[in-house]
């Protein structure tokens, strides 16, 4: 899926609720037009990954199932 070529500053970012304030590994997520974006928080301007809706629940699925408990 091709990357939109919009500015990283016109998406709303997100953490996951999982990431905890003091944290400096996290993954951020912005929902757009043809799916969702994911990038490094420690280099927002940095590259992006593009998702389609099926690849972006199939990510989730697979961090829930290595989440530890």
């Amino acid at each position: 899926m091709p990357v939109p070529p919009e500015s990283c500053d016109d998406y709303s970012w997100f953490k996951s609720s999982y990431s905890g304030a003091n944290t400096t590994e996290c993954v951020e997520a912005a929902f757009v037009t043809c799916g969702i974006l994911i990038r490094d928080s420690k280099q927002p301007t940095g590259p992006r990954l593009a998702l389609s809706p099926a690849a972006w629940t199939a990510f989730l699925g697979a961090a829930q199932e290595t989440r530890t408990p």
